[in-house]
């Protein structure tokens, strides 16, 4: 490989951090320089640390995986998903990284388990910025900010500015919460290692190139961009536009771990709600060479456990095997698929494709969830109705022309009736507010303050 147009592992995996001092992006220490014992814990192992003792990530508890405020203990939440996808995601990781070893291609001063540890930290994270009610909660955030009505709010700002307002990204939001809100408030959040930060976006561009607005998917906002750029660079990630990046290598890893758990984890949950028939779990993965182990078990949860069990192991040997046979081109930049998943092989492939479009057609499309998701419009346009026009007169006309209600209104944020001098990052904090909220809090606020149950 030509190291001038690929990205080197002695850079990928860089434990730099990054501070915001005074609006200006600067380096800051590595904390486990100064543990006092060497070995005592590694970079990524404090950025594992601060990730999961997150407010932000113990919120994810009570957050939807798949099924809207669940009835039932055992289904997953994005707390449980997210651990899991670490899991899958920590195997995966070290697998390739023992194979890289044996490639010689693993930088002096590295184990194979580091490699495991950073698509860790970068799994625990990857749902953090995921609002309440799931892929519907950013759904309804934005088709409150593009409808007519409502349109009129965002005129002030800068055409990349709208776009932020009006398009929740909850990977987008996951940067942030990591490199603003949490922990160093808006001097740097987490201050991750960049290689925990590179190895989560899947998406690094910007809201308002052409690769965001074909799906609206993107991973950084205005607000990070500055922050990002400091990250990228530390990393070597090829710039590819002036606010598009190519993905770190280890991303695909993670991307692969989060899509392997939904399309089993999903369906053994359906089976445990009673939405799915154990049968058409069993028939996904009766041909893995290992299924004959599961006929003679009659325990429905025993036997969706064994057989999901198999199934991920198979996935973690194959996709592991899929990143060395492409290391190359994934670090030149140019991977010529979609996902490491597309070119497993086909028994793997079908199973995964097989197991997403019956959980499409059975379980997402269930009457129970249908009826939750439609639910969650109103409930957030609740909290926006009273919230943007709020922080929007703080920011017009100053604390003194707030009318009671919007006074009110801002109590609620806890915001001080300081203006931040940016209607756009005035906006930022009510989707930081509502956002970070679980299902329960955004359900149970949005009815206090319609009036329906103040009696």
């Amino acid at each position: 490989m030509n190291a001038t147009t690929s990205m080197q592992w002695e850079r990928l995996l860089s434990t730099r951090r990054f501070k915001v001092r005074d609006g200006e992006v600067v380096a800051t220490r590595t904390p486990a320089t100064e543990e006092g014992l060497p070995g005592l814990r590694t970079d990524f192992h404090i950025d594992h640390d601060r990730v999961v003792f997150s407010s932000a990530f113990r919120r994810l508890g009570r957050k939807t995986q798949v099924h809207p405020l669940a009835q039932n203990d055992h289904t997953h939440n994005r707390l449980t998903h997210s651990v899991e996808v670490a899991s899958v995601g920590r195997s995966l990781g070290n697998r390739v990284g023992t194979m890289m070893q044996h490639a010689g291609l693993l930088p002096t001063g590295y184990t194979v388990h580091d490699i495991g540890a950073v698509i860790q930290v970068a799994c625990l994270s990857h749902d953090i910025g995921n609002p309440p009610f799931g892929h519907t909660g950013e759904y309804a955030l934005r088709d409150w900010f593009r409808a007519e009505r409502n349109r009129h709010w965002l005129a002030p700002l800068s055409p990349a500015e709208q776009r932020d307002v009006e398009t929740y990204e909850g990977n987008a939001h996951g940067l942030r919460m990591l490199a603003t809100l949490e922990m160093y408030v808006r001097e740097g959040g987490m201050r991750l290692t960049s290689a925990a930060l590179g190895c989560l976006l899947k998406y690094p561009w910007t809201a308002d190139t052409p690769q965001a607005r074909e799906r609206d998917k993107f991973n950084i906002y205005q607000a990070e961009l500055p922050y990002f750029r400091a990250v990228a660079d530390e990393l070597g990630l090829i710039q590819t536009g002036e606010t598009v990046w190519s993905r770190h290598p280890l991303s695909y890893l993670m991307e692969a771990a989060d899509d392997i758990c939904y399309a089993i984890l999903d369906l053994e949950d359906a089976v445990e709600i009673g939405i799915l028939d154990v049968r058409e779990f069993e028939s996904l993965f009766a041909g893995f060479a290992e299924y004959e182990r599961v006929w003679a078990i009659h325990d429905v949860k025993q036997k969706c456990a064994m057989l999901r069990g198999i199934a991920v192991g198979r996935c973690v040997t194959e996709v592991a095997d899929k990143f060395m046979l492409h290391h190359d081109s994934l670090l030149a930049g140019q991977f010529p698929a979609k996902d490491l998943i597309n070119l497993c092989e086909p028994a793997i492939q079908q199973a995964l494709i097989e197991a997403k479009s019956l959980a499409s057609h059975k379980v997402y499309r269930h009457r129970t969830k249908l009826v939750t998701e439609l639910a969650a419009y109103p409930c957030l346009a609740t909290l926006l109705d009273a919230l943007v026009p709020a922080v929007h007169a703080l920011e017009t006309v100053g604390a003194d022309g707030l009318s009671h209600r919007q006074h009110l209104a801002l109590d609620l944020m806890n915001h001080s009736m300081t203006p931040d001098g940016s209607l756009y990052l005035a906006y930022m904090r009510v989707l930081d507010f509502v956002g970070a909220m679980t299902d329960n809090t955004a359900a149970n606020l949005a009815r206090e303050i319609s009036g329906v149950g103040i009696l």
